[in-house]
């Protein structure tokens, strides 16, 4: 057994401290019909699946096992769904048409759990806690994720804004709790609330605000249309793009680094813009520096490695693997083909998601699902799915 699994057990913990989330690829599996299950909470209990991961494909839910990646069981549910870790060892936030709901992805059912509300939007895990922003209402839901295991809603903070928008939130080490600011038209900013919900702090100098991310020493990033807005010690600091129009929608942080990895976009007008320069956003000298990949990439590329390795899935089917410090390319690891980001958003693209020090990577194009070990590089297995898959999570715990 290679050793990134074999010591998932000791580290998972630790290592997923480092990991912090805005958000978004040939076969031993056998995917046969007796892996399907009705979308109930009261499905047929399953047997418990190992460091599940959970993919969506047109149609429903696919829930594997980590470690063999084999199809363990498939949940029929409809509409767009997105995927996210709920922060537990069990847990994963499903994103459906009525609201989020918690899956049980360890005992393959979902929960009966719901935090209704129409366009559920960013799941934020941080300092031991989990954030749901729900876009059409502009309600923030806050809950410890170990609470999710008693099976009944855990009782948390909530917070809702004053207008509704697509926005993101996530709490502090010290119960601050930063939402977003904007209107369903235009989104501005961010602001920041005590433990009782009383403002404290408020930036507006975020046009377009979007996503998040946390680095090492709790530094909390927000990103702009013309750069990034960085939250630490009681203050916002705005560190500016190099252009006019410098768009940081998407960012991956670490605890193990002070740097943050985001996306860079410089073309307002574009239908599609593929970008092939990243940004690595130093919180603590406050600097912003783009790195050329020579290849684009899309939205669900970004991810962070267990020491703080900034990582890119790009459209060359390799992940990039970058030192956050110097900006070097470290290494290329190929994974799967060339591919573009296709115009739809929600349609399937190659998506990267990291869980300690293994990369799990979909290939919609072949109906396909890879692990890959960081550190040498190398493949320990991969999978053929019934159907090509888009989102692609996992549960994770610790935050």
């Amino acid at each position: 057994m290679n050793k990134s699994i074999r010591n998932r057990a000791f580290t998972g913990t630790a290592l997923a401290l480092a990991i912090s989330t805005v958000l978004t690829a040939c076969g031993e599996g056998d995917s046969s019909s007796d892996a399907k299950a009705e979308d109930s909470a009261s499905a047929t209990p399953a047997a418990a699946v190992k460091d599940p991961l959970v993919t969506t494909f047109d149609g429903g839910l696919y829930i594997l096992d980590g470690e063999s990646l084999e199809l363990t069981r498939t949940i029929e549910l409809s509409g767009f769904n997105r995927v996210n870790p709920a922060g537990d060892a069990d847990h994963v936030i499903v994103s459906t048409d009525t609201g989020f709901r918690v899956l049980n992805a360890t005992g393959q059912a979902f929960t009966g759990i719901e935090y209704k509300g129409s366009k559920p939007g960013h799941v934020v895990r941080h300092a031991g806690k989990t954030v749901l922003f729900t876009d059409g209402t502009g309600e923030v839901n806050v809950f410890d994720p170990a609470d999710l295991s008693n099976g009944e809603k855990p009782q948390g903070r909530t917070y809702t804004s004053a207008e509704a928008h697509h926005g993101v939130a996530i709490e502090l080490a010290n119960a601050e709790l930063l939402s977003t600011l904007g209107t369903e038209e235009k989104r501005t900013g961010a602001l920041v609330l005590d433990e009782n919900n009383k403002e404290i702090t408020r930036n507006e100098q975020c046009p377009g605000v979007h996503g998040e991310a946390a680095a090492q020493n709790e530094a909390i990033a927000v990103g702009c249309e013309d750069g990034i807005l960085i939250y630490k010690d009681g203050a916002f600091t705005k560190i500016d793009a190099p252009d006019d129009y410098g768009r940081i929608g998407n960012q991956a942080g670490s605890d193990a680094s002070p740097v943050l990895l985001g996306d860079y976009k410089t073309d307002p007008e574009a239908e599609l813009e593929r970008p092939t320069r990243v940004s690595l956003i130093d919180t603590e000298k406050k600097k912003l520096r783009l790195v050329d990949l020579g290849t684009s990439y899309s939205f669900r590329s970004l991810a962070r490695g267990p020491e703080g390795e900034a990582l890119v899935l790009g459209t060359d089917g390799a992940i990039h693997v970058i030192d956050p410090d110097s900006g070097e390319i470290e290494k290329k690891i190929p994974v799967v083909g060339t591919w573009q980001e296709p115009l739809d958003w929600q349609q399937a693209r190659p998506t990267l998601f990291v869980r300690d020090d293994t990369a799990y990577v979909s290939d919609p194009s072949r109906k396909a699902l890879h692990a890959i070990d960081l550190e040498t590089g190398k493949k320990i297995t991969s999978v053929t799915l019934p159907e090509s898959t888009n989102e692609l999570s996992g549960v994770v715990a610790g935050h």
